[in-house]
C-alpha cells in the first residue's frame, strides 16, 4: 500500500480530528476563562465549519476536470465559494489573534495560550462601605482578573463566585487550624460546609491553611491541619486543589544576601514538615512579599529605584546572580531557605504584594503604588527570579479595595479601587 492509498484511507479522519481539536481547544478556553468573549470571535470557526461542510457535500468522483464551459460549472462554483469561505475564516482568525495580542482591551482568553496570565488580587472585607460580592466579582471579570484570594469562606462571596470562572484561593479562619490538626472530623466538617456545596460551580485552586501564623503559637499545627484537609478533599473526590500555607518575610531568620536565606531555627522543623507535604502533592509554598515595608523602614540603605523596579544597574550582586530589584531578592531568599532544608524543588506563589497610596509620605503615594504594581505585573508575567529564571511565578496583588476598618491608615490604602468601585489610579 503506497502513501497515496494510506492518505486516502486515513487522511479524512486525521483532518476531521484536527478540525475537531481546534473547536475543543476554543470551547475549553472560553469556558475556563473569566473573559467575556464577543460573538465576533466565534465567526471564523463558524464559517470554517460551514466551508468544511460544503467541501464534504462534494464527492471527488463528481468533479469534472474538463474546462468550465464543458463541465459542471455549478459544482465548481460551489467549491470556489467553499475555498473563499475557508480562506477568509483563516485570515479573520489570524487577524483577531494579532489584534487581541496587541490591544489591551481585547479578550485575553486565547492569544496563543489560554488563560496565560496567572495573576490575581486579594479580596478583603474589612470595610463597612464595600460593594456587594456580586458587584465585586463582576468587577474582577470586567478587569480580566482571573484569580481571587479570600481569607475566610464567606458564604455570600462563595455564592457570587458560582459560575464566574475565577480561580479561587481560600482559607479557614486561623483560629480553626488547631481543631483541624487535632481532629479529622473537624477538617471533614469544614470541607463539607464550605467546599462541597460550591465545588461544582466554583473553581477552587488553592486552600491556604493559615495566613502568617508561622512563626507563632499556631504554626506547629499547620502540617497536621494540611494533611487532614487534604484527606477531607480526597474523600469527596476533589482532586487538583493544592493545600498550602502562607508565610511572611519574618519566617526567615536570615534573608541577606538572598543566597543566605534560611528559615528561623524555631520553625525549621515545622517548615520541613510543610515542605514534605507540598513536595508530595507538587503544591507551592505561598509567601507574602512587601518591598514597601523594607524600603520605608530603611530608606537610607534601600533606594527607591531598587524598591520600585526602576534600577538600570544591579544593586545586589550575590555570587554569579545580579539583583536589580528588591522583590526578586526577597523571593530568592525563600528559594534559598527551601534549598537549605533540601526542598529546592518546591515552587513559590506570591500570596500578597502591593504598595499603599496614603499614610506614610513620601514613601506612600499614588505614583509609587502605580509604578511598583505596574512594574511588578510586567516582571512576573515575563521573568523568573535570578535563582529561578525559568519559573514564571503566579502572584496575588494586595488588594482590591481600600478598607476603612483596617488598623491604620497605611493598611487601609493598598487598594486598586475605592469602595465605590472607581479606580484609585489607572491600572487594569
Amino acid at each position: 500500500m503506497d502513501l497515496g492509498e494510506l492518505w486516502a484511507i486515513f487522511g479524512p479522519g486525521v483532518a476531521g480530528a484536527v478540525f475537531g481539536a481546534g473547536w475543543w481547544f476554543w470551547i475549553d478556553a472560553v469556558v475556563c476563562s473569566s473573559v467575556n468573549v464577543s460573538f465576533v470571535h466565534y465567526l471564523p470557526g463558524i464559517f470554517a465549519s460551514i466551508a468544511a461542510l460544503m467541501f464534504n457535500c462534494v464527492r471527488k468522483d463528481d468533479i469534472d476536470y474538463s474546462p468550465y464551459e464543458e463541465g459542471e460549472w455549478r459544482l465548481k462554483l460551489w467549491l470556489f465559494f467553499a475555498y473563499v469561505l475557508s480562506f477568509v475564516s483563516l485570515a479573520a482568525s489570524v487577524g483577531l489573534l494579532i489584534q487581541d495580542s496587541l490591544v489591551k482591551s481585547g479578550p485575553s482568553v486565547w492569544t496563543g495560550t489560554a488563560d496565560a496570565r496567572n495573576i490575581g488580587v486579594c479580596y478583603g472585607l474589612n470595610g463597612n462601605n464595600l460593594p456587594s460580592p456580586k458587584d465585586v466579582i463582576n468587577l474582577y471579570k470586567r478587569n480580566q482578573i482571573d484569580n481571587i484570594r479570600i481569607y475566610q469562606p464567606y458564604p455570600e462571596v462563595l455564592e457570587a463566585l458560582r459560575g464566574s470562572g475565577l480561580s479561587v484561593a481560600i482559607g479557614p479562619r486561623d483560629e480553626d487550624i488547631a481543631s483541624f490538626a487535632a481532629n479529622q472530623d473537624a477538617a471533614n466538617a469544614w470541607v463539607n460546609t464550605n467546599i462541597v456545596p460550591y465545588k461544582n460551580d466554583v473553581s477552587f485552586k488553592w486552600i491556604t491553611i493559615g495566613n502568617e501564623v508561622i512563626p507563632g503559637p499556631l504554626g506547629s499545627n499547620v502540617p497536621a491541619a494540611m494533611n487532614n484537609i487534604r484527606n477531607a478533599l480526597a474523600s469527596i473526590g476533589l482532586i487538583g486543589v493544592k493545600v498550602t500555607t502562607v508565610i511572611p518575610g519574618n519566617a526567615l531568620g536570615t534573608s541577606y544576601p538572598p543566597s543566605a536565606g534560611a528559615f528561623g531555627s524555631d520553625i525549621t522543623a515545622t517548615m520541613t514538615s510543610i515542605a514534605t507535604i507540598l513536595a508530595q502533592e507538587d503544591a507551592p509554598l505561598m509567601i507574602n512579599v512587601y518591598p514597601y515595608f523594607a524600603y520605608s523602614s530603611d530608606p537610607t540603605h534601600i533606594s527607591t529605584e531598587y524598591a520600585l523596579f526602576t534600577s538600570t544597574a544591579p544593586v545586589v550582586v550575590d555570587g554569579s546572580l545580579k539583583y536589580y530589584n528588591l522583590f526578586d531578592s526577597m523571593v530568592d531568599s525563600f528559594n534559598a531557605a527551601l534549598e537549605k532544608i533540601n526542598f529546592g524543588n518546591v515552587k513559590l506563589v506570591v500570596a500578597e504584594t502591593g504598595w499603599p497610596t496614603v499614610g506614610n509620605a513620601p514613601y506612600t503615594s499614588v505614583s509609587n503604588a502605580q509604578t511598583y504594581n505596574k512594574n511588578l505585573l510586567n516582571h512576573v508575567m515575563q521573568n523568573g527570579t535570578p535563582r529561578r529564571p525559568d519559573y514564571i511565578m503566579p502572584a496575588f496583588f494586595f488588594e482590591m479595595f481600600n478598607e476603612n476598618l483596617k488598623a491604620n491608615v497605611v493598611e487601609q490604602n493598598f487598594g486598586f479601587f475605592f469602595p465605590n468601585m472607581q479606580p484609585v489610579y489607572p491600572f487594569w
